[in-house]
């Protein structure tokens, strides 16, 4: 244990047996990190530190110079002098590494914002960027922002300011702060100011088929060059009245059509759900993230490749404001399949009735896939797992399911389901008991025990009993099986003999399946301690209980 200060006592390493061991612990934490990456950061041989010996987060400003005197030492270092400290590798199976994602540039700083649109809960797809967000604000002890994105007063969901800071929380991801963009117009308009008097944007009210068709042959709209106090003269009266927009200026001659001049704000005379009638002239995407992003200090900015223009396009505005730009990390796309992401589908469907609400379990928002039973580690797993490579990537529900089932598996209870039941008298000498483990592999869970009584009626899945003359109760007895009736045969296994589950005492249940199938049957009637849980439906698989319900997860 190192006492809480132990750089205040230092005088020379030499002299110090304490701050002597903790440089040297220190030292290891940093040829690792400089023999597998390159190079050792201050930043990240902290981290390490503070999760490896957690009595140093109380003294981390005092150990931070002897990190930086480290770090500054091992760098200095020939890589080949390095290699003794790589990994070892073994030919030993060894238990899963949550392997690290590449490390980040210009780290000595990390602000990073997660920032959708308020037009409803959060998706799975909402959940990659959101994953790795995290994951590097936790790497670098860094501020994660919670933008919402309100500035379109016609594609917003009241309530989606709530449902997404509660999706977030059920995460477990907790955002540093929370921006919305509509609370932000000032800035915008003065921000916009600027750039106009710069003479680096203009305003025109021409009409919109008539611009884009000059932009695409290369050639200035009229506006476009008038003297810039028209220009704010025009922009200020759009604040009140009148039509137009206010535009960027870039190069025309882009040999990519959609990088020229591209339009910063527009007037929607929408009332705005959060602001009213306040404003009018609202902000487009490319110009407030821009803004956003040098006015709160983002450093860093993670997001697919299908953002590639809209980068271009924000650094018109840095290089207009003087600012220097934040690191862009694009990484690939990634498709899933059969699934609807679609905000204003969904909403659409859920007012004619055809869902529920947003937790339907057909739906892949993260309301719905909760309810299912699906955990919130399981989506940060699954997605710093794929990384942040520039390739495209195809969703796997196949392997997602795997990460899920890791999780679920050892503690999810077992019960017996029974599809569509067949009543049956069970008729027997004596009373019969059922010895079931809750789990096959955690004794400590115990024993689900039932008595059985001769006259007792027993629930059986008709589909599979068709035909079958004995057959086996499972963790109970053998029946030979005549009309409505069973008789017991016998305790030891017989082979070839069906093993089949049953019901004696039982509560009615209706299986949904994601696909909108449902079954309708009976399950054991020692579920009242487990409802809201994932349990496993033997044979069938892995559901979450919700009273008279259950939630088809995965195998």
């Amino acid at each position: 244990m190192f006492p809480c200060n132990p750089l205040k006592r230092r005088k020379h390493p030499s002299l110090s047996a304490i701050v002597s061991e903790l440089r040297q612990k220190l030292l290891e934490l940093a040829l690792a990190e400089a023999a597998q990456y390159g190079e050792a950061r201050a930043k990240s041989v902290i981290g390490k530190a503070m999760a490896k010996f957690p009595e140093l987060r109380a003294s981390a400003k005092e150990v931070m110079p002897l990190i930086d005197e480290v770090v500054a030492e091992v760098n200095q270092m020939d890589p080949k002098d390095l290699e003794p400290f790589l990994p070892e590798k073994s030919s030993k199976p060894k238990a899963k590494v949550e392997k690290e994602l590449p490390a980040l540039q210009n780290s000595d700083k990390v602000v990073l914002r997660f920032a959708p649109s308020p037009s409803g809960p959060l998706h799975l797809g909402h959940t990659r960027a959101l994953a790795l967000n995290n994951y590097y604000r936790n790497r670098y002890g860094g501020k994660l922002i919670l933008r919402l994105e309100d500035t379109n007063p016609n594609a917003i969901d009241p309530e989606a300011y709530d449902m997404i800071q509660s999706d977030m929380d059920w995460l477990g991801i907790n955002s540093d702060e929370v921006v919305v963009q509509s609370d932000r117009m000032e800035t915008y308009y003065d921000d916009m100011r600027t750039i106009i008097s710069q003479g680096d944007a203009y305003v025109t009210n021409s009409e919109a088929e008539h611009w884009r068709d000059l932009k695409k042959r290369s050639e200035a709209h009229p506006d476009r060059n008038r003297d810039s106090d028209i220009q704010l003269g025009e922009f200020e009266a759009l604040l009140s009245g009148g039509g137009g927009i206010v535009v960027i200026k870039t190069d025309l001659e882009d040999p990519n059509p959609a990088l020229r001049d591209f339009v910063a704000f527009r007037v929607v005379e929408s009332p705005h759900p959060r602001q009213k009638d306040k404003y009018r002239l609202w902000p487009l995407y490319n110009y407030a993230v821009a803004i956003d992003d040098h006015r709160l200090g983002v450093t860093h900015v993670l997001r697919g490749k299908d953002h590639l223009n809209n980068t271009l396009k924000q650094k018109w505005i840095y290089k207009y404001m003087g600012w220097d730009e934040p690191e862009y990390i694009h990484y690939g796309l990634v498709s899933i399949p059969d699934t609807n992401l679609k905000t204003s589908n969904i909403r659409e469907s859920i007012s004619k009735n055809e869902f529920s609400g947003w937790d339907d379990c057909r739906l892949a928002t993260l309301k719905a896939l909760a309810r299912r039973g699906y955990q919130s580690k399981t989506f940060l797993k699954y997605w710093e797992g794929a990384g942040i490579k520039e390739v495209d990537i195809k969703f796997s529900w196949q392997n997602f399911n795997a990460v899920n089932k890791d999780l679920v598996d050892p503690v999810s209870r077992r019960l017996f389901f029974v599809p569509d039941p067949v009543e049956f008298k069970i008729e027997t000498e004596s009373p019969l008991v059922k010895e079931a483990p809750w789990h096959p592999d955690n004794p400590e869970l115990g024993m689900r025990e039932e008595k059985v009584n001769s006259g007792d009626t027993v629930y059986l899945p008709g589909v599979e009993i068709q035909g079958a003359t004995e057959l086996r109760l499972k963790n109970l007895c053998n029946v030979t099986v005549e009309n409505k009736s069973l008789e017991f045969s016998g305790f030891d296994h017989k082979q070839g003999n069906p093993i089949i589950q049953w019901c004696c005492r039982y509560r009615k249940m209706e299986l949904f399946y994601p696909d909108g199938n449902s079954v309708k049957g009976v399950v054991e009637d020692n579920i009242s301690e487990l409802d809201g849980e994932v349990v496993q439906f033997e044979r069938v698989g892995f559901v979450r209980l919700e009273d008279n319900k259950a939630f088809f997860l995965h195998r």
